[in-house]
Order: structure tokens, then sequence, then C-alpha cells
């Protein structure tokens, strides 16, 4: 049995009141990415979650390239905290 590892950087009132926020958002795909990544380690063959989880890595590059064109200072903090590393955009 695999435990769901989940990151706990945005606090229970945050995430209440910031649902639609980008940082919201991208803190929900990367959890959501872990979920998937640790569930395909366990069933390799699962294509249908594999195309899923694809998907979601694009929506969250999108939003994280948004993020940085609009706000490199979040940008970065947001960065920092989920400890996902920097992606290249043109």
């Amino acid at each position: 049995m695999v435990k769901n590892l989940f990151i706990s950087v945005i606090s229970q009132e945050e995430t209440k009141e910031n649902r639609g926020s980008v940082e919201f958002q991208i803190f929900n795909f990367t959890n959501k990415i872990q979920r998937l990544t640790s569930h395909l380690k366990l069933h390799k063959k699962d294509y249908l979650s594999q195309k899923g989880l694809r998907k979601i890595l694009g929506k969250r590059q999108r939003l994280l390239a948004y993020l940085s064109k609009k706000n490199k200072v979040r940008y970065k903090e947001l960065i920092e905290k989920l400890d996902i590393r920097e992606t290249k955009t043109h």
C-alpha cells in the first residue's frame, strides 16, 4: 500500500479563500501529479493515467509560464515552496 504524500505549504484557511488563484491551481496540480506518479510506479501499463498525467503536467506548465510573465516574485516563491524546478519558457 502506498501512502499519498501531500504538500502542506498552503494552510486550510488560505485554500478556502483563494481556490481560483494561480498559486492554488499550481499547488493542486502538483498534488495530483504526485498521486499519479506514485500510482504509475505500481501500475506501469496504465496508459490512461499516463495520458492524464501528461495533460496535468501541460496545464501546470502553462500556469507556471503565465505566473512567471505576470509576477516573477510570486513565481520564484512558489517554485521554492513546492520544490519544483524552473521550466524554460520561450
